[in-house]
């Protein structure tokens, strides 16, 4: 081959390989969309983080793919979990986010959770629960002690069967402290409970503390809404006078109902998950860029002035807790499952 006819061939080669190699090494996420999935209506805790996160995670991925946020209410977040596990592509593209609660429910046996928890994909989470439960002073209620002696059955608006701080901590509350409540579910989301507590439908709620600062911020300082208990096992220090739920306990057994029931539930409340399946890559990638977005400076400027606290736990970390619901006394869990579902 003479050398104009090799350097010509070469040139086309050239021409043809380095569109291809290109596009070999393109990221995966390049020109995509990803959609997280959020098992409660807009308004309330779920949807604003998710909403929040999506505005920055992008840019923590190879490819900065669009992300957008999709709300699928209905049956307290179990719809959306089906659908993760059962409907959504393993693709990386579809992440969920519903209510942990769901998980340890499964365990316990309930009906229409149509999956297996251990074989969902654990991105992470950006906070763990630090359930607060209040009361409207319209109530009349202002202190645990006026609560434990009142005759009238508070009532409390709830989510649907699952929901951990709207619905799991009221019925473990009345059963393991004897608190008068009276649990009044099925509330698309918080958003409509918190509405339904300012209108008088319902006289009180449990929700994340975070939530209550953010959407409750100026009620909880008019003292239009009071802080009366808190579950989990350290106070919070912005509330070191409200009493813990597992002091009040005057049994061991009242003990091991709310640490199991509840406590052990904090850390997978809030998760963000992939569907069974999806490659390991894809899931090490949006780990990596949950954990990157929650470190960024223009998500934590405005998660700030939402008011809205931050406790990221890893999806390694979840994926632990996950396993360790196996691992819990059948005896207990069949004393916890009777006091969540009959």
């Amino acid at each position: 081959m003479n050398k104009k006819l090799y350097v010509l061939v070469t040139a086309i080669i050239t021409l043809i390989l380095i569109p291809i190699v290109a596009f070999a090494a393109a990221p995966f996420y390049e020109g995509k969309t990803v959609r997280i999935i959020v098992g409660m209506s807009p308004g309330g805790g779920f949807d604003t983080y998710s909403r929040i996160i999506a505005r920055h995670m992008g840019k923590h991925i190879a490819g900065n793919p669009k992300i957008i946020v999709e709300n699928m209410p209905g049956a307290g977040s179990i719809i959306a979990a089906n659908h993760i596990y059962k409907v959504a592509k393993p693709d990386g593209l579809t992440i969920g986010h519903f209510n942990g609660g769901l998980l340890f429910d499964k365990i316990l046996g309930r009906e229409g959770a149509e999956f297996d928890p251990i074989k969902f994909e654990y991105i992470g989470s950006y906070n763990m629960a630090e359930v607060v439960c209040a009361l409207s002073k319209a109530s009349g209620i202002s202190s645990i002690d006026q609560w434990v002696s009142s005759k009238k059955q508070l009532k409390f608006g709830g989510v649907g069967v699952g929901n951990l701080a709207p619905d799991n901590t009221p019925k473990i509350l009345k059963a393991a402290l004897g608190l008068p409540i009276q649990l009044v579910s099925g509330y698309k989301g918080t958003a409509e409970v918190r509405l339904a507590v300012e209108g008088g439908e319902v006289e009180g709620c449990c929700f994340g503390w975070e939530q209550m600062q953010s959407l409750w911020h100026d009620a909880l300082e008019k003292g239009d809404v009071i802080a009366i208990i808190q579950v989990r096992p350290q106070p919070l220090p912005e509330i070191p006078n409200v009493p813990l739920a597992i002091n009040l306990a005057k049994s061991d057994d009242a003990r091991q109902i709310i640490e199991k029931g509840i406590h052990s539930n904090l850390i997978f409340n809030r998760p963000l998950l992939l569907p069974p399946g999806t490659p390991k890559e894809r899931l090490e990638i949006l780990r990596n860029a949950l954990q990157a977005t929650l470190k960024d400076k223009e998500l934590l400027v405005e998660t700030k002035k939402a008011q809205l606290g931050l406790n990221p736990v890893t999806g390694e970390e979840l994926e632990k807790a996950v396993a360790g619901l196996y691992k819990v006394d059948p005896a207990l869990l069949t004393k916890i499952k009777k006091i969540l579902f009959e």
